[in-house]
């Protein structure tokens, strides 16, 4: 099994990984099956029943505008986000879908997009079925999937195995655990981010990948950027205005100049206008999920704005080490809010975040495994409890304060001498244990927590 830093940063679409870009994923997969079969001229309908926690919140994540759009042709990487919501009004309206981009089928979105907030799939939280029917009403195909977090998905086929995708890749330098990735790193005399660039190599050549990792650093600038311009409030029904822009004007003021915090609001900056940019449904960089997209964003800007020396070779390695510990929590635990709460999210991605900086400021593997392992360590138990499925009240705030977070933790670790007495390897497995004892009203069905003692409207 092999993963790649790409199949941890990818560009989509927001305001969910696993409630919106993974749908769009399976059900573009759906119609593309069909259409790969031969099976599409037969098919006068479609319809998509979405379960657990996908039914329970979809409306507030888009999981029903996505199963729409990739049913479509439409794909996360490339849909017009600023069309998006009209391209399924009018699928709506005219009651009728162009499946996979070419055949023609009635559509009736409240019979053919069914939401089920009590029923479950048996794998995974979030599971899925698509079928597609012929003149006689038929079934001519039916699949089911599961978005297993992070915009992955499965099949009925994959989740007995295995809950990622899978890749018998060879690698160079594999490795499943922290102590594995650390005892590569002494053996070969190597960073954490050049055991992954080493890994890299076997699908892309030095500079293609770096391409591609500039290319990602790129769309997160710009997604601060719209995040930074974009005013007034973000759309749901919770009337929660957008911060960023007004935050931006208070700092170029420059006001308080002397505060010694004052990169700290730079920081929540970062991260507040990446996450409203998510809410809104703007393109976003899954990193490694949407919910907690702000935090590796804003701490790799803390690191160009702030750190002297700063330079793309330097975000390229911060990149490529957050990926590595990621990987980790892919491969030991989940990176999914409704399979293990907001820990596997916000708590992940301040634990990549962390390890990636404290190497990028000159930290050893050690340092960096540390301040991974700190990252996740102050994260354990984080509910998720979006409050009226959406991915607003408390997950943009929460990104803020885990950004803050992992930047302390980073600090932290460059102090040590590696001789920390809970590895990450065991906070990954307690992270693990501590999502499978939660009850699933924690686990993003807004079922529990803030979500039911915080008034919506």
């Amino acid at each position: 099994m092999a993963l790649s830093v790409l199949d941890l940063f990818s560009i989509g679409i927001g305001p969910s990984s696993s409630h919106t870009v993974g749908p769009m994923r399976a059900a573009k997969r759906f119609a593309d099956g069909l259409a790969h079969d031969g099976g599409l001229s037969g098919v006068v309908r479609v319809q998509a029943e979405l379960f657990g926690s996908l039914g329970a919140t979809g409306r507030g994540h888009g999981s029903d505008k996505a199963v729409v759009l990739g049913l479509a042709g439409h794909e996360p990487e490339t849909v017009d986000t600023s069309k998006a919501d009209d391209l399924v009004a009018a699928a709506a309206l005219d009651a009728e879908l162009m499946l996979a981009g070419t055949r023609r089928v009635e559509f009736n979105f409240e019979e053919d997009v069914l939401l089920h907030r009590r029923k479950s799939l048996p794998a995974h939280p979030n599971g899925m079925t698509f079928r597609a029917f012929d003149h006689l009403g038929d079934v001519v195909r039916e699949r089911s999937y599961y978005s297993v977090g992070g915009g992955f998905v499965v099949d009925e086929q994959a989740v007995g195995a295995d809950r990622v995708v899978l890749d018998d890749t060879v690698l160079p330098y594999p490795f499943t655990t922290a102590d594995e990735l650390l005892a590569t790193c002494a053996r070969e005399g190597l960073s954490i981010s050049g055991v992954m660039l080493a890994n890299e190599m076997v699908w892309h050549t030095e500079e293609e990948l770096r391409a591609k990792l500039l290319d990602i650093w790129s769309v997160m600038r710009t997604c601060v950027d719209n995040g930074c311009s974009a005013e007034g409030i973000l759309p749901g029904g919770l009337k929660v205005t957008r911060r960023a822009p007004r935050l931006l004007a208070e700092l170029q003021r420059g006001e308080d100049a002397a505060d010694p915090l004052r990169a700290m609001e730079w920081v929540n900056l970062f991260a507040l206008a990446v996450n409203e940019e998510n809410a809104a449904g703007g393109r976003i960089v899954t990193a490694p999920t949407n919910g907690a997209a702000g935090i590796i964003p804003a701490v790799l800007h803390y690191y160009t704005k702030f750190v002297p020396g700063a330079d793309d070779d330097g975000v390229v390695r911060f990149l490529l080490t957050a990926a590595a510990i990621g990987i980790l929590f892919k491969l030991n635990a989940s990176i999914s809010g409704a399979e293990v709460g907001c820990q596997g999210e916000v708590g992940s991605a301040c634990s990549m975040a962390a390890g990636a900086l404290c190497e990028v400021l000159g930290g050893t593997p050690v340092q960096a495994e540390n301040a991974a392992e700190i990252g996740i360590e102050h994260n354990l138990g984080l509910t998720c409890d979006p409050v009226g499925g959406l991915v607003q009240i408390p997950c943009i705030e929460r990104n803020a304060i885990a950004s803050v977070k992992a930047i302390n933790a980073a600090r932290l670790a460059l102090h040590g001498d590696g001789s920390q007495k809970v590895s990450l390897d065991k906070a990954i497995k307690t992270m693990r244990e501590t999502g499978a004892d939660m009850k699933s009203k924690y686990k993003e069905t807004s079922r529990g927590g803030l979500a039911v003692n915080v008034i919506e409207c």
